[in-house]
């Protein structure tokens, strides 16, 4: 699997367009990678492909925010504050049937959160960051060779282990 270069803002839009066009519905993923490393930066430019006008709130103090999207409601959570599991129970996310979830920090959650279909790994990369995605069920792998299809970025090797 190759590792996209996303050099800028127009990189993570185009990026953020192939996933959003190419998602399964309902579609679980988890943003994963370093502080800093834009794992929010992708969430609200994908939130934006979806129709998202208003204002997209970080909810690293909110841990939730909704949206209304086309086809239902999407959900971008940061865990990064939870301190306990326990404190999802609080957010009211067990009768949820959202279209997108978009999942930070979601090692926090653990198995309170609904099965992953895809992981978005992100770094930086140069003056960019890199997105590498990995498939965690079956309409993850679909999803993902939609993607790779779909993405005219540049890619990048990935490092050896």
């Amino acid at each position: 699997m190759s590792l996209w270069q996303l050099d800028g803002e127009a990189a993570t839009q185009a990026f953020a367009q192939a996933l959003a066009a190419t998602a399964p519905t309902p579609a679980v993923v988890h943003l994963q990678g370093d502080l800093g490393a834009g794992k929010s930066t992708l969430a609200r430019a994908w939130l934006r492909v979806l129709g998202v006008t208003g204002t997209v709130r970080s909810p690293t103090y909110t841990l939730v925010e909704r949206y209304p999207v086309a086809g239902g409601e999407a959900l971008h959570l940061d865990l990064y504050r939870i301190g306990d599991i326990g404190e999802l129970e609080f957010l009211g996310l067990d009768d949820v049937a959202a279209r997108l979830w978009l999942i930070e920090w979601p090692e926090r959650g653990a198995d309170a959160l609904p099965k992953p279909d895809l992981r978005v790994a992100l770094a930086l990369s140069g003056e960019g960051r890199s997105a590498r995605l990995d498939a965690l069920s079956d309409a993850g792998l679909r999803w993902r060779a939609r993607v790779a299809a779909a993405v005219r970025l540049p890619t990048v090797a990935e490092p050896k282990p």
